[in-house]
């Protein structure tokens, strides 16, 4: 019953009314209302015409006024807004009240507890166009007043014995009519009451993670001051250490030491370079978060840098009886790129080949391409070691991520090699990509342009100062 009224009631509202549902509920109480309204009218509209002796014009004046308000939903309808409707509804019944009051028992009547129901009716549906309607109603008191004047009493169309039974129908229906208006009130304002409370709690948890967020910032800004000042505090002893057991090395081999002391001093040369290159990785990464990590822009030959790369990763790829393919045309040029960050990203790429291949193959394949009318140079670094999941790539650029959670106790590091990668390939103008199968070992694939098209307009990419 309760969806065939709604279906009812909505027949009478345009589609572009529907659309706001903050107003909504308040169209369709306008359009239940004037449903509603004119048939408990109408009871005193039979009353009249119960008791009255002759049907005089007035009568009809009434009756047609009544029957009106079911066209006001229509009205709604054609006119597309609510609030023209609202306006000619309001001052209509001003109308019916006054004119009702006038031939029906004055102040006495029963149409005149209707006047504040139509006051009713513009406060809620008008309340931007208050001026309009305290017009309208005022214009309409001074025709009431002016009439009453010049005629000088109130008609007795009735007796005013034969309205007592109307009177009370008329404030039954009266009060019928402003209950279902402030039930319509009191939803609206317990709608606001749950708006404000959930905007109150919004506006809080907003004021909370902006808060977070500051925290988070604050925290990251004195952890990367803290990184870099620590990784320099570090640096410099471990420089001490490295030349200091280069120094011891140098001169065991001079002397007749035995090779028991000189394998410790090489184990301590190691490690203190293994210790420094974590340290320097740290210290990269920590620029780059505060924007402090800059590309020096420079030209260089393209084979000049692979076979630099290739001369420093050779030993380590023969740690583990690797086998290293290098594919690479004659005619690659040179590139204007940061020469150092370039050879640090295919550096970090074989020795990451290096650590999870044994016994295996590593490709290097550098190539040239063209696209949308600019040279890029391609680098791929291809291995037949471990390879890696689906899960696992979604991670490993993550800063002091590994792909699985064993990787590091069983190969050591720090996570931190593929992410600085990402990063130094980002301030060249790059990128870099992964294609991985477990068991049938991974493909890395650097992009970098040949010419970086922001080394002009960006001022963390720079040139360094030609040689006077």
């Amino acid at each position: 019953m309760r969806q065939l009224a709604m279906k009812a009631i909505d027949y009478f509202i345009p589609e572009n009314l529907t659309r706001d549902q903050a107003n909504l509920m308040k169209v369709r109480t306008f359009v239940l209302l004037h449903l509603l309204g004119p048939a408990m009218g109408h009871s005193v509209v039979l009353f009249l015409w119960s008791a009255s002796g002759d049907i005089t014009w007035q009568f009809w004046v009434i009756e047609i006024s009544v029957a009106f308000f079911w066209a006001v939903p229509l009205l709604v309808k054609l006119l597309r807004n609510l609030t023209q409707p609202a306006m000619i509804s309001v001052q209509s019944l001003v109308f019916l009240s006054l004119f009702g009051s006038f031939f029906y028992g004055g102040i006495s009547s029963p149409f005149l507890p209707w006047f504040l129901i139509a006051l009713l009716l513009g406060f809620f549906y008008l309340a931007e166009h208050a001026v309009m309607v305290l017009v309208g109603v005022s214009i309409q008191l001074v025709v009431f007043v002016v009439a009453r004047l010049v005629h000088g009493d109130f008609p007795r169309l009735l007796s005013m014995e034969s309205l007592t039974y109307v009177n009370l129908i008329s404030i039954l229906a009266a009060i019928t009519y402003t209950t279902l208006l402030s039930l319509y009130y009191e939803t609206v304002m317990r709608d606001s009451g749950v708006l404000e409370k959930a905007t109150r709690e919004h506006r809080a948890q907003m004021e909370a993670l902006a808060e977070a967020m500051r925290q988070a910032e604050l925290s990251s800004r004195q952890k990367s001051i803290f990184l870099a000042k620590m990784s320099h505090e570090l640096r410099t002893p471990l420089n001490a250490v490295i030349g200091y057991s280069e120094m011891l090395r140098d001169e065991l081999a001079a002397g007749s030491a035995s090779n028991e002391r000189a394998a410790d001093l090489d184990r301590i040369n190691a490690a203190g370079r293994h210790l420094l290159d974590l340290v320097t990785g740290v210290l990269d990464l920590t620029s780059i978060e505060s924007d402090k990590q800059d590309a020096a822009l420079q030209k260089v030959e393209v084979s000049q840098i692979i076979r630099d790369v290739a001369a420093t990763a050779g030993p380590l790829i023969a740690k583990k009886h690797n086998q290293l393919i290098i594919q690479m045309p004659s005619d690659l040029g040179t590139i204007e790129t940061d020469p150092l960050k370039l050879r640090q990203c295919i550096l970090n790429l074989l020795s990451n080949a290096a650590k999870f291949t044994t016994h295996g193959t590593i490709r290097l394949r550098v190539s040239k391409k063209t696209a949308n009318g600019a040279d890029r140079l391609v680098i791929e670094v291809n291995d037949t070691g471990i390879g890696m999941s689906k899960e696992s790539l979604s991670r490993i650029f993550q800063s002091f991520s590994q792909a699985e959670a064993d990787t590091t106790q069983k190969f050591g590091g720090t996570g931190l090699g593929l992410a600085l990668t990402q990063r130094f390939c980002a301030l060249m103008g790059g990128s870099i990509s992964v294609d991985s199968q477990v068991g049938e070992g991974s493909t890395f694939t650097i992009d970098v342009p040949y010419v970086n098209p922001v080394s002009q307009t960006s001022p963390a990419l720079q040139r360094p100062p030609k040689a006077a």
